[in-house]
């Protein structure tokens, strides 16, 4: 396996990885513009253009762009993020170049007709109509809004029903026009190919990408709330968020390290002790969420509505426990976890592909796994001591909850 870099005279940057021992490639175009680029009466546009996208172009229609990668046992998708967006497609070797000419096509060319519009908005409404019926899922965009009050990467990335219906095919192109620029796009493929020929594909086939340079995204700052929603349902669903760290952040690793061992898995202390010793909670973990300039770490737990007040002194108890550091044993586990999950993530070409996307966006380079081994290791127990000191000494929590009963005694 080796990773080659080129940049384009445009300013467009290539990123492969060529693997001879398979027979597929796995191929994406990462555009670093997201929810959090787009103005408060525009927001959901980034989600509406990557539909919108598949929807025709000067040279296919819809239909077209569906027959043409399946007629050869491919797959195409896109999903929208709040710091970028990407299109990909998976295909045997051989039909790199149809891959390479659709992403282009649609990324270049497409038409965003008023007609096609009118048709996907309700598609859209649908979709946030899904979401807003999915409580587990609505009660992280309800955080994300309470952690990052008034700001644009506090906003749903779907977008409200109100402003996805007044998008205009106008507002779409002026949008692709400004964002989808040579500058602001990485190329990624990983699979059996060669790099010299894949930068030859997308120089004639992107040659027409806009070198026009792109405004940053407004500069996020936490600053916590809480947000409560009544609904009449079985569970009440409770997220928690503290500041967290971006992916520069020195202690971005130790976190990681802490968050494991806290609520990462079936060994970790939140699982063990809240649905295994106690029965508190069918489910329960933590994470984190990071991005170039900011970041959370964050809990969740899905329980009865009696049994939701008393579950919060255990979580926090175990938050508490854990400012003294990690036994030998669980810190062992963790760095295991973590390890094995970046050496696994290597193995699948779609997944490797969406790393060094998402890296060149990032980093502006390709961090070598011995690098991240290497900062997961570093890690030692008194980081994890002093990271979990930092966020129970925060006085800045975020919470959001969704469901029924006593909800204002749900606290931390």
């Amino acid at each position: 396996m080796s990773v080659r870099i080129t940049q384009l005279p445009n300013g467009l940057r290539i990123v492969s990885e060529s693997r001879k021992s398979i027979q597929t490639v796995a191929v994406g175009v990462w555009v670093d513009v997201g929810a959090r680029h787009e103005p408060k009466e525009l927001n959901g546009i980034t989600h509406c253009l990557e539909h919108m996208l598949f929807k025709g172009t000067k040279r296919r229609s819809s239909r077209d762009i569906a027959f043409e990668i399946e007629a050869v046992g491919g797959h195409m998708n896109a999903y929208t993020s709040r710091d970028n967006t990407t299109y990909y497609a998976r295909v045997m070797k051989d039909d790199l170049p149809l891959a390479v000419d659709l992403l282009s096509d649609i990324v270049l060319n497409s038409v965003c007709s008023e007609r096609e519009l009118k048709r996907e908005k309700e598609v859209i409404l649908q979709e946030i109509g899904q979401a807003l019926d999915t409580p587990d899922d609505i009660v992280f965009d309800h955080l994300q809004v309470a952690a990052y009050q008034d700001q644009p990467i506090g906003r749903t990335i779907l977008g409200e029903p109100e402003t996805v219906r007044g998008l205009t095919s106008e507002n779409l192109l002026s949008y692709l026009s400004h964002n989808y620029t040579a500058s602001n796009v990485v190329i990624s493929a990983v699979g059996n190919l060669d790099h010299d020929r894949l930068v030859e594909m997308v120089s004639e086939k992107f040659a027409d990408l806009s070198t026009e340079k792109v405004k940053a995204a407004e500069p996020a700052k936490y600053i916590g709330g809480r947000i409560v929603e009544r609904r009449e349902l079985e569970q009440v669903h409770v997220t928690a968020a503290w500041p967290g760290c971006s992916f520069n952040d020195p202690d971005y690793y130790a976190l990681q390290v802490y968050s494991t061992i806290l609520g990462g898995g079936m060994s970790s202390r939140l699982f063990q002790e809240v649905r295994e010793e106690r029965g508190l909670a069918y489910s329960v973990y933590s994470f984190t969420s990071s991005h170039k300039d900011t970041g959370i770490f964050g809990l969740y737990a899905g329980t009865g509505p009696e049994l939701a007040p008393g579950m919060m002194p255990v979580i926090k108890a175990e938050m508490e426990a854990l400012t003294k550091g990690p036994t030998d044993e669980e810190f062992r586990i963790a760095l295991a976890q973590l390890k094995s999950g970046l050496m696994m993530a290597l193995e699948a070409t779609t997944s490797r592909m969406e790393q060094l996307g998402r890296q060149m966006l990032i980093f502006e380079r390709i961090l070598p796994i011995e690098e991240m081994i290497e900062n997961v290791e570093r890690v030692d127990g008194k980081d994890v001591a002093r990271v979990a000191q930092q966020i129970m000494d925060s006085n800045s929590v975020s919470m959001a909850i969704v469901g029924d009963g006593e909800l204002d005694s749900i606290t931390f």
